[in-house]
Parts: structure tokens; C-alpha cells; sequence
């Protein structure tokens, strides 16, 4: 009856529902949104300020909440949880090799894991350079001698500020969403028996592909000259060149060549070796690979070594950063009009 006689009066209740409705919807839907946020942005800041081992202690199985969902709020593997470590050198075999090394290193304190093994082979212990090395690292020693200084800085040259802090994410990480987009640089020591030899290298921080690299028996300028003008030469130019305040990387003769490319310039703050984590984690992943389980007659056999692993680590090993993908992979694909080197092509004209 109220259909038939008035129409516009049951139209207009209709209408007024569903628009009570959608309002309702909306602020439902903007709650949740702000609770999604907060949630995220709590679960980062837990991750951040907790190690692995606190959040692991924050799990509790009485809670009425499942271990799988305790676990993926706190960041933490499920096998993890459960993982109990087995202690290293347990066994009285061990142990006796561990009181050897102890009383040896207190009589010889310049003993590195070579010499150590071979004098622990003489005394009759059946022992190899990777047991003898996991073993000094597990008691904190190591051989006592002078290194060298990669980074000297000079109070003459300007420093230039750091230019990352703007991609940092709630927690603290940098992130660089592109390839080209940030280049690092810097050297490292490598110890062989007749002396000190440097090795320099530039990474694209967002594939972790090594572009350049040059191995050197001196820390000048001609070092990273090379290795800068070699990474420019075969990639395109990138936006920020981040390094050190080492007196090499604030000379005129190298941000001059920065200059000239119309890159910016950013430099690590002192004392701040996580400013450029993309390089330092390669030298750390390079030494624990390739260098520490190996020894070199000389700066040749060294060079030809690392040549083969950076050409192994740019087109076969798997990083997590990155998706279980290459550096290669990520760097070529990025961007379809790279060629094989990396280098920009033009499109063809008909």
C-alpha cells in the first residue's frame, strides 16, 4: 500500500539507509586501515630494537594464540624456535686442541691459523687450517700484528654530507628501489705472505652487483681512479656515488670526475662503517667465502682467485636482499634497454 501510494517517501528511506550505510563502511574501513599501519609500523620497530634471540624469548606457548601466528608477528621462524644449538668443541678431543692453542698463542701471539695448524700437526694433533681457524674465532683470538689504515682522512678536503638518510624506512635500513640509482665504494686489506695488498670495488647498492674492481700493492690515487673511471665507462652514469671521508675520496681528482658526470656526492658520517653496509657486507661475504679459506703465493694467483669468485658471485650466487635472485639478474633486467655490459642503447630508427 505505501509502495502504490508513495513512492518518493519509501525511495527516500531506502536511499538514506544505504547512504548511513556507507558512511558506517567508510569509518570501518579507515579504522582498519589506521590499525594495519600502526601494526606495521609497531612490528618494525620491534624487529629494529630487538635482536633475534629477545623476540625468540617473547613467544610463549600457554598464549591463546597459535605458535605459527606468534611467530610471524615476531618475525621469527618457526624451526628457529624450536632449534636448540649444539655447543662447538665439546668433546675432550676438542678440548684438548683448544688448551693447545691456548698455551701455543700465549708463547707465540703473531701465530695466524697456518702457522698455528702446522705447529699443532708437529705436536701430533690430526687437525685441519678450517678446524684451526673456526676454533681461534670461537676463543676470540687472533694474530697480533700491525694493519693497515684504508680510510686516513684529510683535514684540508671538504667533506660532503651523506645523501642516504632520506631512503631510510621506519627501521633504520636504506633502501634503494632502482638500479644506478646509488653506487658505493671502498678498500680493503688483504694479507698475504709478503705483505699487504688492496683491493678497491664499486657495488650498485640496489642489485649488489660489483661493477668495477681493481686489486693493487698501493693505496694511491691511481687505485680508485681506476676503478671509478673503469665503472663509468662500462654502466651508466648513476644519480649518488656514496663513500668514505677517506683522503682518497675527497681529493679534487676524484670528486672532479663525479663532478664532471653530474653525480652527487655522499659521504659516510665518522666512524660510521653502516653508511655504506652494501659494500662492507660484500667484502665480508668475499673474505668468508673466498679469501679466509684459501692462501696465495703471491698478488697474481690472488687477482686471477677474485676475478673468478666476482664472476661467480655476479652471475650465480643467490642473495635473500634481492629475492633469491643474481646481481646480474636484477641489474639487467631492471632496465630492458641495457645491454650485456649494462650499457644504455638506443632504439632503432626504421
Amino acid at each position: 500500500m505505501s509502495l502504490a501510494f508513495d513512492k518518493s517517501t519509501v525511495v527516500k528511506e531506502y536511499k538514506d539507509k544505504i547512504e548511513m550505510m556507507q558512511k558506517e563502511k567508510d569509518s570501518i574501513a579507515k579504522k582498519l586501515g589506521e590499525t594495519i599501519v600502526e601494526k606495521e609500523f609497531l612490528e618494525g620497530k620491534l624487529v629494529s630494537l630487538a635482536s633475534s634471540k629477545e623476540r625468540k624469548s617473547m613467544i610463549d606457548p600457554k598464549l591463546n594464540m597459535s605458535l605459527n601466528k606468534q611467530c610471524r608477528l615476531l618475525r621469527v621462524s618457526k624451526s628457529s624456535f624450536y632449534y636448540t644449538p649444539v655447543k662447538p668443541f665439546s668433546t675432550p678431543a676438542d678440548i684438548r686442541v683448544l688448551d693447545a692453542i691456548n698455551n701455543i698463542y700465549s708463547d707465540f701471539p703473531s701465530y695466524g691459523a697456518r702457522r698455528m695448524t702446522k705447529q699443532l700437526q708437529k705436536d701430533g694433533h690430526h687437525v685441519g687450517k678450517k678446524f684451526v681457524k673456526k676454533a681461534m674465532k670461537y676463543m676470540g683470538i687472533e694474530a697480533l700484528y700491525t694493519k693497515p689504515k684504508t680510510t686516513t682522512a684529510n683535514k684540508e678536503h671538504y667533506k660532503y654530507p651523506y645523501l642516504l638518510k632520506e631512503f631510510r624506512d621506519y627501521a633504520g635500513r636504506v633502501i634503494i628501489e632502482r638500479v644506478n640509482q646509488v653506487w658505493s665504494t671502498d678498500i680493503t686489506y688483504i694479507k698475504l705472505e709478503t705483505g699487504f695488498v688492496y683491493l678497491s670495488a664499486i657495488i650498485d647498492w640496489h642489485s649488489k652487483k660489483i661493477l668495477s674492481w681493481k686489486l693493487s700493492n698501493t693505496m694511491d690515487m691511481s687505485l680508485v681512479k681506476s676503478v671509478l673511471n673503469e665503472a663509468l665507462a662500462l654502466y651508466p652514469t648513476p644519480e649518488i656515488f656514496n663513500t668514505d671521508q677517506g683522503s682518497q675520496y675527497t681529493s679534487k681528482e676524484h670528486t672532479n670526475i663525479l663532478k664532471k658526470h653530474s653525480i652527487k656526492i655522499s659521504m659516510d658520517g665518522v666512524g660510521r662503517a653502516t653508511d655504506n653496509i652494501a659494500i662492507e657486507r660484500f667484502w665480508r661475504t668475499i673474505k668468508y667465502e673466498e679469501i679466509y679459506l684459501n692462501e696465495y703465493k703471491n698478488i697474481k694467483v690472488l687477482n686471477r682467485a677474485i676475478e673468478k669468485y666476482i664472476n661467480s658471485y655476479n652471475q650465480r650466487r643467490l642473495h635473500s636482499a634481492i629475492g633469491y635472485k643474481t646481481p646480474n639478474e636484477v641489474y639487467y633486467q631492471a632496465d630492458n634497454n641495457l645491454d650485456a655490459k649494462g650499457v644504455k642503447q638506443l632504439p632503432l630508427v626504421s
